[in-house]
């Protein structure tokens, strides 16, 4: 793509801080904003399809594998490109934030991937954005070892987990960074600063720049990031075909593209994963005006639900067929120190891993390093000696669009406890999350931004089809208030029941809290200067 000169150079507006320097170098911020240029009006663009397509189908519109692509999904003869190195085994993957005792943790966990995830476990704080940039730097190079003050060591062993990074969706901005006046895409910022110092980096370690990508919602997002990829490599002379992605289905309308995100991907796939939290959350949010779609408790909604079951298993075929990896959902508990509890949330563990391994999941996340045993022991039992199982085609598996769609089969209406248990996650970890941390253990559970996002739009679909009061939700968000100032008096919790109250309790929701949220960094940062 031929590119036009910058009519000016990328403006800093966040506050210096320790070794900043070394990431916000003029290359790198010439390299972004060369990104942003390039891209700032498709983005703008599919973001505009999201707004147009969510009004149809809140219209009436059916959700039906799109005709257009029928002859591409019916050709058996594509296939996306061979898995990257340090990408053929995936069977345990682990998530988490880019922090440096994380960081260490994680790469050392025994898990063949790590996620540096500055999406929904990472609270977008300035702070966070940079050092989350210098944590990934320091590791890669090796100089990530650190003391505690309390005297605790952490350092790197020899067998580390290939880094894959995922940069935030395309709905959001950076705020901080600025081109010709207008913020920056948080997408590029956080895919271009890490590409600008770690492709080659990577490269030169036998791995590559990886990538998870969040949110699509079409094949013409997946469209947009590959384009990103081609350019990136071609600025920087790296290798067409050498990033990699995986893409995570956590949209309702991603599940009917699978075949066209991989089609789009191709030459720089590593697959598809299976993001079961944020896909509730997607069904919620596009159907919630529907009085068939009414979900019960969300702890009520497992994996074995019917629809849940084709979402799934349709990943597994639609990888498989095409020669890509398919990578199960989370495993969100965190060990306790009960250890009845922790027994009885391993055994869970385990069923839902056992589930993944036998339908033919060629790896699985998990969120805490506690649970990389018993994940990679259930894969390892499946796989043996072999990297993966893309020879399983499940060409068993028929999904239809109504089968993706049946929530009805499980429809309930909530219980007191579930409407009390949402209010009380999504409060504590919009606490969390303005205070400056995006993965919170609450109750037993590492919540990130996708668990609260279903938390509060299940509080909004059940008051609008009044399987819920609002007196009664206010009440319980009260007394949820002052348990959480009383458990912790640095809680911003006047902010925090704004946020929920701004998004969870309006005539119309608000596709996503974390907009909301931002500002309000965005407000304490203009205050504190």
């Amino acid at each position: 793509m031929p590119l036009s000169p910058l009519t000016s150079s990328v403006q800093v507006l966040g506050a210096p801080g320790e070794r900043h320097e070394e990431i916000l170098t003029p290359e790198a911020l010439e390299f972004i904003g060369r990104l942003d240029t390039a891209f700032a009006d498709r983005r703008l663009e599919v973001l505009k399809e999201r707004h147009r397509r969510a009004g149809h189908l809140a219209g009436g519109t059916p959700l039906d594998f799109p005709l257009a692509t029928r002859a591409l999904r019916e050709d058996p003869h594509w296939r996306v490109a061979p898995p990257a190195p340090g990408l053929t085994d995936r069977r345990v993957e682990i998530t988490g934030p880019p922090e440096r005792r994380m960081a260490v943790n994680a790469l050392n966990s025994g898990a063949k991937v790590w996620m540096a995830d500055f999406e929904d476990a990472t609270a977008p704080t300035w702070t966070n954005i940079v050092g989350g940039q210098l944590t990934l730097l320091d590791a890669i190079e090796r100089r990530i070892d650190f003391t505690t003050p309390e005297g605790k060591e952490y350092r790197l062993g020899e067998q580390l987990a290939t880094i894959m990074v995922r940069p935030r969706g395309w709905h959001l901005l950076e705020e901080h960074l600025e081109i010709d006046g207008r913020p920056l895409s948080a997408s590029l910022v956080d895919f271009g600063l890490y590409f600008f110092h770690c492709a080659q980096r990577q490269i030169d370690a036998g791995h590559g720049p990886y990538f998870y990508l969040p949110k699509l919602e079409n094949r013409y997002e997946a469209r947009l990031w590959n384009d990103v990829f081609l350019l990136a490599q071609e600025l920087l002379g790296i290798p067409r075909g050498t990033v990699r992605a995986t893409v995570l289905i956590e949209t309702i309308t991603a599940a009917f593209e699978m075949e066209e995100i991989l089609h789009e991907l191709r030459e720089h796939s590593a697959g598809l994963n299976a993001g079961r939290w944020d896909y509730l959350f997607s069904l919620i949010k596009t159907f919630g005006h529907r009085t068939d779609f009414q979900l019960p408790d969300r702890a009520k909604v497992t994996m074995t639900a019917p629809f849940m079951r084709a979402y799934t298993e349709l990943l597994v075929r639609t990888c498989h067929r095409r020669g890509a990896q398919a990578i199960g959902g989370m495993a969100a508990h965190v060990p306790s120190r009960d250890a009845e509890a922790n027994a009885a949330a391993l055994a869970k563990v385990r069923l839902d891993k056992e589930r993944e391994a036998e339908d033919g999941f060629d790896g699985s996340w998990v969120a805490h390093p506690g649970l990389v045993p018993v994940c990679r022991e259930v894969f390892d039992g499946v796989l043996g000696e072999r990297p993966n199982q893309l020879d399983r085609t499940r060409e068993d598996v028929e999904i239809t669009a109504a089968d993706l769609l049946s929530v009805r089969r499980i429809a309930a209406p909530p219980t007191r406890e579930g409407i009390r248990s949402n209010v009380a996650v999504a409060l504590r970890y919009f606490d969390a999350w303005l205070r400056g941390s995006g993965a919170v253990a609450l109750y037993g559970l590492m919540e990130d931004a996708a668990t609260a996002e279903i938390a509060r739009v299940q509080i909004w679909q059940w008051l609008r089809h009044d399987q819920a009061d609002r007196s009664v939700v206010l009440d319980l968000l009260d007394a949820e208030c002052a348990a959480l100032d009383e458990e912790n008096p640095r809680a911003r919790v006047a902010e925090a029941r704004e946020v929920f109250v701004n998004t969870a309790l309006t005539p119309s929701l608000p596709a996503f809290f974390t907009p909301e949220a931002y500002t309000r960094h965005l407000v304490r940062r203009t205050e504190n200067r």
